[in-house]
């Protein structure tokens, strides 16, 4: 009997480490694609219609002020405005907006105070509110912690002169604190998270979702679809955004702009609850494509065949045959498109990431709870309801 169960998970092991290796191989055609189109898009079109970027602020985060302040560096011949959004006068973020008025007193510079909580994602109550305080038809929506470089502008919004365009979004590189969590979080943004994305892209044949680094459309799609308001109650409002102007009919577009974005300093147990909670989150939002991650654990599957078939050589060639394709997965993306500078510094952190994978997806199918800014809440159906 014991034999057979060790069977059984030697031949799960191997599927496993197939369906990886596959997936693995998709991840290198998507990263292709990408650059590939990337370099016949050649430089932005002159399109630079009238923007405002709306930036929900709370609190103060690590790097804050120089990621703000690229967003008045602009290269970009079109008008464009900031509009900044706290949800209490006395959030010390507005004592950044000030400063940046005072550094950039020629730029449209607007802060606004949200009082009103409208749902339980207070980012989306505060967006809501901020929208009457924006001139213009077009919009970008990024967070605090967004750094961006002096072309970022022109970018984004250059796939708008194409009217199919709805939505443009943006992949982004993470800027890990000196802990542990934060640099596993970097490591997974660059070697999980980018190749997911350009994975999706390449399988369902386009996006159909957005990414909260970037998030761009015309005033008149969000509104078609119910504005921010329609968007309250659920965590993953990125997600839902992007699923809702997808699904009415429009193309969401990756733009060949990269973000940058400040990590926290994780410790261990913070940089667990972050990705349970990341789990817990996509396994609502996108059931059948979170079921399918297991096919993502090249590692796991191929070092599980080795162990259960023991004095097998072919056992450890496709271990290393999943070893070699998982490090070349993470070197193109992370070099190639993200121009991830750390991204070899960190790579020895990467069978620890991918073993803890396996634990975390488990783990996310034990309970609907989550910690998200200090408050714990259920989730529904991806919505989320106050404890």
């Amino acid at each position: 009997m014991i034999h057979g169960i060790a069977m059984i998970i030697e031949i799960i092991a191997v599927v496993g480490a197939c369906g990886s290796a596959c997936y693995y191989v998709a991840c290198l055609i998507g990263i292709l694609n990408f650059l590939r189109e990337k370099n016949r898009s050649g430089s932005p079109a002159n399109f630079s219609p009238s923007v405002s970027i709306l930036k929900p602020l709370k609190g103060m985060d690590l790097g804050m002020y120089e990621s703000l302040r690229s967003h008045c560096l602009q290269d970009y011949s079109g008008p464009y405005e900031i509009v900044f959004g706290v949800d209490n006068s006395a959030d010390p973020a507005l004592a950044m907006v000030e400063r940046l008025r005072a550094e950039f007193p020629a730029r449209a510079i607007k802060s606004v105070v949200c009082p009103a909580i409208l749902g339980p994602n207070i980012k989306v109550s505060n967006l809501a509110q901020m929208l009457p305080h924006a001139q213009y038809e077009y919009l970008i929506v990024n967070d605090s912690d967004i750094r961006v470089e002096g072309d970022y502008l022109q970018k984004v919004l250059s796939p708008f002169e194409r009217d199919e365009t709805g939505m443009v979004t943006c992949l982004y590189r993470g800027l890990p604190a000196p802990t542990l969590g934060s640099h596993l979080e970097a490591l997974g943004i660059s070697t999980d998270f980018c190749p997911g994305v350009l994975t999706a892209l390449l399988v369902e044949g386009g996006l159909h979702f957005g990414l909260g680094s970037t998030l761009a459309l015309r005033r008149r799609d969000l509104q078609s679809i119910g504005g921010f308001e329609a968007l309250v109650d659920y965590l993953a409002d990125d997600y839902q955004l992007g699923q809702r102007i997808a699904a009415a009919g429009q193309t969401i577009k990756l733009s060949a702009s990269t973000v940058e974005t400040y990590l926290p300093a994780y410790s261990f147990s913070e940089f667990l609850r972050h990705q349970l909670r990341w789990a817990r989150t996509v396994r609502d939002s996108r059931r059948w494509g979170y079921t399918g991650l297991i096919f993502t654990w090249g590692l796991p599957w191929a070092l599980l065949a080795a162990i259960f078939a023991p004095g097998v050589p072919w056992a450890w060639e496709l271990f290393g045959v999943v070893v070699a394709l998982r490090l070349i997965v993470a070197a193109a993306t992370g070099r190639s498109i993200l121009q991830d500078r750390k991204l070899f510094s960190q790579l020895w952190l990467l069978p620890l990431r991918d073993l803890l994978a396996p634990a975390l997806w488990f783990a996310s199918f034990l309970g609907h709870t989550i910690s998200w800014r200090g408050d714990v809440f259920t989730l529904r159906k991806g919505k989320l309801v106050r404890q």
